[in-house]
């Protein structure tokens, strides 16, 4: 094998390498692993409740009303319950840790002599938000799925539109749900990177990310401002409702995937604008 050969099978073996490490790292925090407990102790907190009190949610949003019906409807309303508040906030505390917070303890600094380029470093990080925002959003799905399989059974599940469909088709849907969630979240963690390169407070970083988070929700329950909501990052994430009708309504969805990637585009961008020109030596 040539050297121009092995330079590109190096450079991808040390991508992996320090993907693998992030990851390690990320994983082994007790923080986050207490946070993971937190996103799935929501459904199975829906489930309990619902089924002690015997009913539905009557006159609550879809997902709350059919619950009774399938036990998936649990995974699909806690997704709809966490993602105005504690998947944000999940993604805004593995952000703020990914530059601000080693910025700030000075491992930084040590990555960046080893060396490995600041792009490839960043582009890194981001895999990892983004490998984190997928396995959150795959904690509060199947730990919904199992509490309320518990409660209510798996039978064939009658759509929003009310027809029914097989479990097999259900179970189909709702991955593709989760991977709709992990894509908008996944956009949201593109955000706080961005800001993480902006400050060596992870604190600082954690609360603004979550601050725009809420912000955009406020934003978009405001009628009076309907021409910003297409523009905003949350508008279409529960769209993934739309995958629960017959025949499925995919038009808010391609909306969001869209939206999704140009917030990703942009705040990457920018994230590295910032932090190849960032002094991280002192």
């Amino acid at each position: 094998m040539s050297a121009a050969e092995a330079a590109p099978r190096a450079g991808l073996g040390a991508c992996w390498r320090l993907l693998g490490s992030e990851l390690r790292l990320t994983l082994g925090r007790r923080r986050n692993q207490f946070g993971l407990l937190v996103l799935a102790a929501l459904p199975v907190m829906i489930a309990v409740t619902i089924r002690i009190s015997g009913s539905g949610g009557g006159h609550g949003p879809d997902f709350f009303s059919a619950i009774t019906s399938n036990g998936i409807f649990v995974a699909l309303a806690a997704l709809s319950v966490e993602l105005t508040l504690f998947l944000p906030l999940a993604i805004a505390v593995l952000a703020g840790d990914a530059i601000a917070g080693e910025a700030g303890l000075g491992t930084l600094r040590y990555l960046l002599t080893v060396p490995v380029p600041r792009t490839r470093l960043l582009l890194t990080k981001y895999a990892a938000l983004a490998i984190g925002a997928v396995e959150g959003v795959v904690v509060v799905a199947a730990a919904g799925v199992v509490a309320g399989g518990l409660a209510f059974g798996l039978p064939p599940m009658t759509t929003l539109s009310g027809t029914t469909i097989p479990m097999a088709e259900a179970t189909g849907r709702l991955v593709l749900a989760v991977l709709y969630v992990s894509a908008g979240l996944a956009a949201l963690a593109a955000v706080g990177l961005f800001i993480s390169t902006l400050t060596e407070q992870p604190i600082v970083a954690m609360v603004a990310t979550t601050g725009v988070a809420a912000l955009m929700w406020i934003l978009d329950a405001i009628p009076q401002l309907g021409w910003l909501h297409p523009w905003l990052l949350v508008h279409h994430w529960l769209a993934f409702g739309d995958l629960f009708r017959d025949p499925v309504f995919t038009d808010g969805i391609v909306r969001g995937l869209w939206l999704a990637l140009g917030y990703t585009v942009v705040f990457l961008v920018a994230a590295r604008t910032v932090f190849v020109h960032r002094d991280v030596t002192s």
